[in-house]
């Protein structure tokens, strides 16, 4: 099955991740999207729609406009269709974590065949997202960069961007940094959920995704303690008004 590997990894009864099913989304554009996925490390998933589930490739340092820079993309299991629209934080398990909705869109094969285009280890393909758009690639290194970390050469690719009107030397992830979904940073989405989530065994403890982690944490307390007071204010603010409501309703009541 398609979607085995990616099932056998997690547990849904602890994760909000969907589990998902296979399955095409007939009449309309190839989907596809990225997201900025702090967990152990920093990366960021690009993920593209294809036989009815999202083949996806784990870029540790995110993707580049700059057709002179090759991103390593290591190819990972499929995910499902309904992973596309995933914006949250998953407490624990594989890929714990927070995950944002960086960019979305659809794309088209720039091939005829897809699955021959894979196989050789060359897609060619055009995006169309809120950030990132114009002609790509993915190509198999053949285990150059595979066999110097000693993994599998097949899950070894390079992300690169093809040179036209969309490619530049904009730092694409520092220029554009927030959700497309929710517009908002790590902060804001771990804040909207449960800020003291990892009181204990956090995804990242040490060196600077640790270090990012701990800020984000700090930061999103600090912002669901804000807006904590700020409801409980607004709720004392009206809680006098709706007292002398109450009185002078009473008094026009013993008038009649």
């Amino acid at each position: 099955m398609a979607l085995e590997e990616y099932r056998r990894k997690r547990d849904f009864t602890k994760s909000p991740e969907p589990p998902g099913t296979v399955g095409g989304r007939k009449g309309r554009a190839r989907f596809f999207c990225v997201q900025k996925h702090l967990a152990s490390h920093l990366h960021y998933d690009f993920r593209l729609e294809h036989d009815g589930v999202l083949l996806s490739w784990a870029v540790p340092k995110g993707p580049s406009l700059d057709p002179k820079t090759r991103r390593l993309a290591m190819h990972v299991e499929d995910h499902p269709i309904e992973y596309g629209e995933f914006e949250g934080v998953i407490p624990e398990g594989y890929g714990a974590g927070i995950v944002m909705l960086w960019d979305r869109g659809t794309w088209t094969p720039e091939v005829d065949d897809v699955d021959a285009a894979l196989k050789k280890g060359d897609l060619k393909f055009t995006l169309d997202g809120y950030k990132l758009k114009g002609s790509w690639v993915l190509v198999r290194t053949g285990g150059r960069y595979a066999a110097a970390r000693g993994g599998n050469p097949d899950r070894t690719w390079l992300l690169i961007k093809h040179r036209d009107e969309w490619a530049g030397d904009v730092d694409i992830t520092e220029f554009a940094p927030n959700s497309v979904r929710s517009g908002g940073d790590f902060e804001d989405i771990l804040a909207a959920k449960t800020p003291d989530v990892w009181r204990s065994n956090r995804p990242a403890k040490g060196g600077g995704t640790g270090e990012m982690l701990a800020k984000i944490i700090e930061r999103a307390a600090a912002m669901r303690h804000d807006d904590a007071g700020g409801r409980k204010a607004a709720s004392k603010a009206r809680a006098p008004k709706t007292r002398a409501a109450k009185k002078a309703k009473s008094v026009r009541t013993r008038k009649k």
